[in-house]
């Protein structure tokens, strides 16, 4: 087997390995009330919840639940994510921007949230995907509303966590409004897709208290140029005031009943992504689990440091591989200089994987054996149908033989048509889970 192709495939198995220890049907059984008459509750059991891993999640229950018990329920995930099940009804709706379909399933979903009394339990999945997918907007602002302001956040570079604290004071059931709406005891268990794993911000906490506000919320959205719709302003503005009230936040009565329980999360993947190398005789080293930042510009930094070990053999020495996880950021229109173009003719398609190992590439133009691969554990690089991809040590050179200039495509953001024309796209379809970007750079 030629070097290349072993790598490769040390690669693609270690990203198997983090996703794997990910899987709902393995890491939600564990957390589920003993199957006993009397730990389970006397009235009726609802399971709700939303995210890309919904559907796999609620598979595990319905596997693992007592078959005599009463349950049922609703979540929703995104297109292309459901699973056929018996007694919890699946709707699959629109992700990363709100559509109808969520909102009338939230709507639903809520309704029999409030119907609970203290007999009852209600038991919640939640994973990466629930912000969009329960798209309930507050009275005062519409659902185009609430797409207007989630599409720009998109656009924009924000972190997530700062979309997710606008999602909040535009949501009736995001920021522990859901739970704050149950008068039975609450189980939220949370795959997390989030740099540290605070369950405030997996699918923008609607089980956890909301520390943040209504103004800052409109900060945010000041900061980042966005011209938000004039009612969506409106109910900022107002909140602001006191005119309505807060998210519910730390301390309310209402989470005394409330169990946030995180099952899954990006470090633990890394292990075990860490370990497969160690079983294949190659060193491993987590640089981390909450990576941020410009992907292009997370890239310099790695490749600086890969450059420290290839010449000096500090701080550690090849072979290794160096694992990391987090959620990188690309912003349209960003230049290598760090301006910005016109956004109105960015014509690239890519997610922050992509361009974050085409920006590897570029830096480590002419570095031998160094391979790479980024991609989301979620199955979805961005908006694209692929997770991410390989970059190789050939990349460049096989693409300038193709006649493709890596260095323009990034400039406009066009990496996924880079790694499309070398045949370098990792494509697996929906995994089911998500516990955010898993990159690996392998030094031979």
């Amino acid at each position: 087997m030629s070097v290349h192709k072993h790598a490769r495939n040390l690669l693609l198995n270690s990203f198997h390995a983090a996703v794997s220890a990910a899987d709902p049907l393995l890491v939600v059984p564990r957390h589920l009330p003993p199957p006993l008459p009397h730990r389970l509750p006397r009235g009726r059991t609802l399971v709700v919840g939303a995210g890309k891993a919904a559907a796999a999640m609620a598979l595990a229950v319905e596997k693992h639940w007592q078959k005599d018990a009463a349950l049922d329920g609703i979540v929703l995930t995104r297109y292309d994510h459901g699973l056929p099940l018996d007694r919890i009804q699946v709707i699959e709706a629109g992700h990363p921007v709100p559509d109808e379909q969520g909102e009338k399933a939230t709507r639903n979903l809520l309704a029999e949230v409030k119907k609970l009394g203290a007999d009852d339990f209600l038991l919640c999945l939640l994973s990466g995907g629930g912000s969009s997918l329960l798209s309930l907007p507050v009275a005062g602002i519409s659902l185009s509303d609430l797409r207007i302001v989630t599409a720009e956040l998109l656009r924009c570079g924000a972190t997530i966590q700062e979309i997710n604290t606008v999602r909040k004071h535009l949501s009736a059931v995001l920021g522990g409004r859901l739970a704050a709406s149950s008068r039975a005891p609450v189980l939220a268990l949370i795959i997390s897709d989030v740099t540290g794993d605070d369950p405030t911000h997996v699918a923008s906490g609607p089980c956890a208290p909301d520390p943040t506000t209504y103004a800052d919320a409109l900060a945010i959205i000041e900061y980042h140029g966005i011209q938000a719709p004039d009612a969506v302003m409106e109910i900022l503005l107002a909140g602001i005031r006191g005119e309505l009230g807060e998210t519910p936040k730390p301390g309310d009565a209402a989470f005394s009943r409330v169990e946030n329980r995180v099952i899954a999360t990006a470090h633990e993947s890394l292990v075990a992504a860490a370990e497969y190398f160690r079983t294949q005789g190659i060193p491993a080293v987590i640089l981390g689990d909450s990576v941020t930042g410009e992907s292009r510009d997370v890239a310099r930094v790695f490749a600086a440091l890969i450059r420290e070990i290839r010449r000096y053999g500090h701080p550690w020495r090849p072979p290794l591989a160096l694992i990391s996880g987090g959620e990188t950021t690309v912003t349209l229109g960003k230049k290598r200089n760090g301006a910005y173009g016109d956004h109105s003719t960015h014509r690239g398609r890519g997610g922050r994987n992509t361009e974050f190992l085409l920006s590897l590439a570029v830096e480590l133009a002419g570095a031998e054996n160094i391979h790479a691969l980024a991609c989301d554990t979620d199955g979805i690089d961005g908006t694209e149908n692929n997770a991410g991809a390989i970059a190789a040590p050939d990349s460049l050179d096989r693409a300038s033989q193709a006649g493709i200039d890596a260095s323009a495509l990034l400039a406009r953001n066009d990496s996924y048509r880079f790694f499309q024309q070398l045949g370098d796209l990792i494509v697996t379809g929906p995994t089911r889970t998500n516990v955010n970007d898993y990159r690996v750079i392998l030094i031979l």
